[in-house]
């Protein structure tokens, strides 16, 4: 800039200016001294609201459009959490008839994916017509039902084999077939501890095993979620299920194991430990022990139960790539109840 230009633009930034008062600095090591008078232009261009930081920090990499240089529209930038979608995958629910599956299973179809549910009843709960129904009219997916067994183990293989060659992938389980039952531990006979074994350890088991079959013949990676309880962490006041509670200790065990052997195939594994549950089965058992009712809610810090709405979420964040990089791990969600 010529010297006659920087005189004239600062001859136009002075009538902007203002004065402040002279800044003093008082100190140990100083000596009062005073300073030059500072001038500060006031602001005259129009305000602009300043940009909202979590906009700014949504993720580009989720946006499909690219800068195209002068004239190019602005970039459009994904809405909401899309690493919570699970648009397309494909996901098998044991226990889906009814109950946390099911509830578990509608979640999955609202975020995108397409569920086949698979339980020993011959025909599923009333309610999962419903869900079916609105997984189509509604929500653009499917939700199928297959009857098995989970300790046939070759009718299980046949079935998820079909699921896998159907769509071509296998992106996720989620192992909620469970039985319990209350009986003293010196009342206890062998079958019956082999039964609860067999369905909650060796099906969730088999199941996860015939699922990560898939993912790994077709290389897909994916998640797999087995359904544990509190009851495998700590043993449950007013409640004589010994079997049950060991059951579900080694599905936690088991879900790490699974983890450590399966994750250089790109299979995360892990575990959700809910607490009370308030399903149409619990109702029945307040009903015969009214008594429960009231006390159980006091056993953890929220002093109520769950409702199996309340395990939707959790569904969704670990079948998703929300949770990519968790694996190994037991979610607990059980107000507080372990906590004490």
């Amino acid at each position: 800039m010529s010297p006659a230009a920087l005189v004239e633009a600062s001859s136009n930034m002075s009538r902007y200016l203002t004065r402040v008062r002279p800044l003093r600095l008082i100190g140990p090591h100083l000596t009062q001294r005073k300073f030059p008078r500072l001038a500060v232009q006031p602001v005259e261009a129009p305000v602009v609201a300043p940009a909202n930081p979590l906009v700014a920090q949504e993720r580009s990499f989720h946006s499909t459009s690219k800068s195209l240089g002068l004239g190019a529209t602005t970039p459009q930038v994904a809405r909401g959490l899309p690493e919570f979608s699970l648009q397309g995958k494909v996901i098998v629910v044991s226990g889906g008839a009814r109950g946390l599956g099911l509830t578990q299973a509608e979640a999955l179809l609202e975020a995108g994916a397409i569920v086949h549910a698979i339980d020993r009843l011959p025909t599923p709960d009333p309610d999962f017509e419903k869900v079916a129904l609105r997984a189509t009219a509604e929500l653009g997916t499917s939700l199928s039902y297959h009857q098995v067994d989970v300790r046939d183990v070759a009718q299980l293989n046949d079935i998820v084999e079909g699921i896998a060659n159907q769509h071509g992938r296998m992106d996720g389980l989620i192992a909620a077939a469970g039985i319990q039952q209350e009986t003293p531990a010196l009342e206890y006979k062998a079958e019956d501890v082999d039964r609860m074994m067999g369905v909650n350890v060796t099906g969730s088991f088999m199941t996860a095993q015939a699922v990560a079959r898939q993912m790994v013949r077709l290389g897909t990676g994916g998640s797999i979620v087995l359904i544990a309880s509190m009851s495998g962490t700590v043993a449950n006041r007013g409640l004589i299920c010994p079997a049950y509670n060991a059951s579900k200790a080694a599905v936690l065990q088991l879900g790490r194991n699974l983890a450590a052997e399966w994750g250089a195939h790109g299979i995360r594994v892990n575990t959700i430990s809910p607490g009370y549950i308030v399903t149409a089965m619990v109702e029945a058992l307040f009903e015969t022990y009214p008594e429960r009712k009231i006390e159980w809610p006091k056993h953890n810090m929220l002093n109520r139960l769950s409702q199996p709405g309340e395990y939707r979420g959790a569904a969704v964040f670990l079948l998703s790539d929300a949770s990519s990089f968790m694996t190994g791990s037991d979610l607990r969600i059980d107000g507080g109840h372990c906590a004490w």
